[in-house]
């Protein structure tokens, strides 16, 4: 078995998930293919017994679970986990997704997307819809990543990612081509998001949505980007646009925060909260769009105006 070159590589990043680390691994474990997968656990040096517990699985199934665990939390020093840590250890063709709260439900998931990548080579990322379940009240909610009773199949390319403000996946979706993956790029952002990684994936071709719901998105107000307020998250995703940005520029990469800037989301009161992020944006403004855009812009947002069309 350990001769055998795995065709996927979970990728999984925990930290002080033991409530949730088995229903994640489980969701792993009952995969059936007809391809063979290694599963790539990094424990953050989690301190409430999540390390046992994937200990418990390693040594149960110790040809695919791979862990490392880390004594001291990587993530509070500024280390991008997967880039350093799990991306450059990942062995398969097609590289899946799973964060140690979030849990897989189609026991054939990574089938159904391994064949649709294998017979659409022009693809480089497939996901599919998922449900939310919220935590604190053990709820289910919406079916996502668009509120519609009607779940539908959809191709996406770079220009529909940069210039809809629809949100397309969640992490725990995607299965994507490793070599399609430009790490070099990746390291040159100033950080690395979910929004920075599909980006840059879609770089270098298209991604499809499947209409099947394979996993659930849980909510604990605890992660990363869930323990953030409105405010936080709106801050959140311009700063990873302007990463973007600052990596690659362009008109195209400034469309990109562009449409989220012409949302209601971007208030006054985060005009006020966060001014060198305004002041960075309307640098890009001015450079990309020219004097009059950039003011009419600033004024339909200060006064409150309608969103007015920037070009």
């Amino acid at each position: 078995m350990e001769n055998i070159h795995p065709l996927v590589s979970i990728v999984c990043c925990s930290f002080n998930h033991v409530p949730y680390i088995r229903q994640c691994l489980d969701g792993f474990i009952m995969q059936t293919t007809n391809f063979p997968i290694e599963m790539l656990i990094h424990d953050d040096a989690s301190t409430d017994g999540t390390q046992d517990i994937i200990r418990e699985y390693e040594k149960k199934y110790p040809d695919m679970i791979k862990p490392i665990y880390q004594t001291e939390n990587q993530y509070s020093k500024g280390i991008e986990i997967n880039l350093v840590y799990n991306f450059p250890r990942a062995k398969g063709k097609y590289i899946a997704f799973c964060e140690g709260d979030d849990y897989w439900t189609d026991p054939l998931k990574l089938q159904k997307q391994y064949d649709f990548m294998e017979s659409h080579p022009n693809y480089v990322l497939c996901t599919h819809y998922y449900r939310e379940f919220f935590q604190m009240t053990n709820e289910f909610g919406s079916v996502l990543p668009y509120y519609s009773t009607v779940r539908e199949e959809k191709t996406f390319d770079l220009n529909y990612f940069v210039s809809n403000i629809e949100w397309v996946t969640q992490p725990l979706t995607a299965l994507f081509l490793n070599s399609a993956l430009d790490v070099e790029l990746c390291k040159k952002y100033d950080c690395f998001t979910d929004v920075l990684l599909f980006y840059t994936l879609l770089k270098n071709g298209k991604g499809f949505l499947m209409a099947d719901v394979m996993g659930v998105y849980r909510i604990t107000g605890k992660g990363v980007w869930t323990g953030l307020d409105d405010n936080g998250k709106n801050v959140q995703s311009f700063v990873a646009r302007i990463a973007i940005y600052d990596a690659d520029p362009s008109r195209e990469n400034a469309l990109y925060f562009l449409t989220q800037f012409r949302q209601d989301t971007f208030s006054r009161i985060l005009f006020l909260k966060n001014p060198i992020l305004v002041v960075r944006i309307v640098h890009i403004l001015w450079r990309e769009f020219g004097m009059i855009t950039t003011c009419k812009t600033l004024f339909s947002k200060i006064l409150k105006l309608p969103n007015m069309k920037l070009l």
